[in-house]
């Protein structure tokens, strides 16, 4: 259960936050050789989060001239505005109001994943190991296929036209640019998509939710990398487009408290938030440090935790990530390893609990799934590895889908 897992503020040093980590954690090798740079305004952009319900017009008058510096208002996940270019004068001022509850730095979250693997063209399906491992394909026969759980992907957005995801694909948002569609320009979004709920037909992949709908959240950029506050707006339309899962296979290792706000408002929304959990070999990053995430670590098709894969206490599941082959940009495939790859095994899994009756499961009377159930259940029918019982390798196991809707 999520109460299982205390979120502890243990930092990577300055340097790897800062570097472009790659693979869905943050990854050694790419701490090492960096891909995408970080923002450059990142020290300059803040949130400023208010009072509850502070209204609109009562913002304008706090923030008076400083207004101008506005890039967006929040108001679901959190009460605040997102200012840019501030100096330490500004944000005193600002701290001193009493309607400021606090000032947060607008720190760059990334989607982590590890370098390697060329596109290619699709060729006939292929079941993926991932799939075959967590037993996904056990359930369809069944005729739970997820269909019509709401799936968010919460990340550099999802290739539209992708022939192997498009019939999944229900809609979307782009909180870096909300007048222009969510198009994945990285891939790394279309292949977490394509693990969760990649079309089952003739070519290519399928996924283990395979008729789950997809909503493209595009929160990360075409170099893999965002601010936080666009993570938060991504998190605010979900609870607003009433999905019932979230992956957030991206990170960052600042512990921001906006950020856990936004989280906690999700959780009491009945999201399922999966989130991967980092790729340093270390302490486990945010999100999935946070309680109310469930956090994956990866495991190769040994079983075997990746030598690169985070961490610790926080560790709910272990899940497949070593070598998994999905949808990429475009119309193409590739081969990706990263704890973002893992991370989707277990929200597909749990898009087919939810269609699943809840049954002896409903420990709080509610006639539905709610996320603390959905995790209990995810974890109590892993498949214990390593030590006996929960460690901070596996958490709780490996997830098994169709153990779970037993």
């Amino acid at each position: 259960m999520s109460t299982l897992k205390r979120t502890v503020n243990i930092l990577l040093p300055a340097s790897v936050a800062l570097a472009p980590l790659v693979a869905l954690g943050i990854g050694i090798n790419a701490i090492r050789i960096p891909e995408t740079p970080a923002l450059p305004s990142e020290l300059q952009r803040k949130i400023i989060v208010f009072e509850k319900d502070t209204s609109g017009a009562e913002r304008n008058a706090i923030l008076g001239t400083l207004a101008e510096k506005r890039i967006k208002r929040l108001h679901r996940a959190i009460d605040a505005d997102v200012l840019e270019n501030l100096n330490a004068s500004d944000i005193a001022a600002l701290k001193r109001n009493p309607k400021v509850v606090r000032v947060d730095d607008d720190v760059t979250v990334f989607a982590l994943r590890k370098p390697g693997g060329d596109p290619v063209s699709a060729a006939a399906q292929v079941l993926p190991w991932g799939i075959d491992r967590i037993d996904a394909e056990l359930v369809w026969p069944t005729g739970n296929t997820a269909n019509p759980i709401k799936v968010g992907v919460i990340d550099t957005g999802i290739s539209l036209t992708h022939p192997d995801l498009a019939a999944n694909i229900k809609g979307g948002y782009n909180a870096i640019r909300p007048w222009k569609n969510a198009n994945d320009d990285n891939g790394h979004g279309s292949h977490v998509a394509g693990i969760i709920a990649a079309v089952n037909n003739s070519s290519g992949v399928v996924g283990a939710a395979h008729q789950a709908d997809l909503y493209a959240i595009k929160v990360l950029n075409a170099g893999g990398s965002g601010y936080l506050s666009d993570v938060i707006e991504g998190i605010e339309w979900s609870i607003a487009n009433g999905m019932r899962v979230t992956n957030m296979s991206l990170g960052t290792t600042a512990d921001i408290e906006s950020m856990h706000e936004a989280v906690r408002r999700a959780n009491a929304a009945g999201i399922v938030q999966v989130a991967a959990a980092g790729n340093s070999g270390g302490a486990v990053i945010y999100p999935a440090a946070y309680p109310e995430v469930i956090a994956v670590s990866a495991t190769d098709s040994n079983n075997v935790i990746a030598s690169w894969s985070s961490r610790g206490p926080e560790v709910d599941l272990a899940a497949p990530g070593v070598s998994i082959y999905s949808t990429y940009k475009g119309t193409g495939y590739k081969t990706l390893s990263g704890t973002s790859m893992a991370s989707p095994h277990v929200a597909a899994a749990a898009a087919l609990l939810l269609n699943d009756p809840i049954g002896s499961n409903d420990t709080n009377g509610s006639g539905g799934w709610d996320p603390d159930e959905i995790q209990t259940r995810l974890q109590s029918t892993a498949t214990d590895l390593g030590a006996g019982g929960f460690d901070p390798l596996y958490g709780w196991g490996l997830i098994n889908a169709w153990a779970a809707v037993q």
